[in-house]
């Protein structure tokens, strides 16, 4: 039987002859990935099995209803990164207000100039249609204070 070279690994195998439609090798981590392939297809062409796959997920979480957090408990590395990302994340969302909030005042006819100082600076790129002499400063983050031993 002729060799074929899988579609995740591009490593070449021999087919099954009990399969010789065979596309996929048999390393473990190729046959995860077919199997989880094959899995997100089936939910997106059948309502009924997305339903079963559903339920499950529905019952395990009312099973197991502890388990986000015992996971934060166990991995407080997973909790700081989380919360750094969601930081950034308001961060940008309140800089995003501030790009859209270029109408509020008419600043045309002024001929200073605008400087915003701070980490959000960087997101507010399209906001040039106003220009002022105004000075916005960001507060740092909060760092840990050594209180003075007596």
């Amino acid at each position: 039987m002729p060799r074929r070279c899988c579609r995740f690994c591009s490593q070449s195998f021999e087919p099954s002859r009990f399969h010789p439609e065979q596309s996929v090798c048999g390393r473990p981590e190729c046959q995860k990935q077919r199997r989880a392939e094959y899995h997100r297809k089936r939910i997106a062409a059948d309502p009924e099995y997305a339903e079963v796959v559903r339920d499950s997920r529905r019952k395990w979480r009312q099973t197991h209803s502890d388990y986000p957090q015992r996971y934060r408990q166990s991995h407080p590395a997973a909790v700081e990164r989380n919360r750094q990302l969601q930081r950034g994340r308001d961060a940008q969302r309140r800089a995003q207000f501030l790009v859209k909030n270029n109408l509020a005042l008419d600043l045309k006819r002024c001929s200073a100039e605008a400087w915003l100082i701070g980490p959000a600076a960087r997101d507010l790129v399209k906001n040039n249609l106003a220009s002022c002499q105004m000075f916005i400063f960001q507060p740092l983050p909060p760092t840990a204070t050594v209180s003075p031993a007596s």
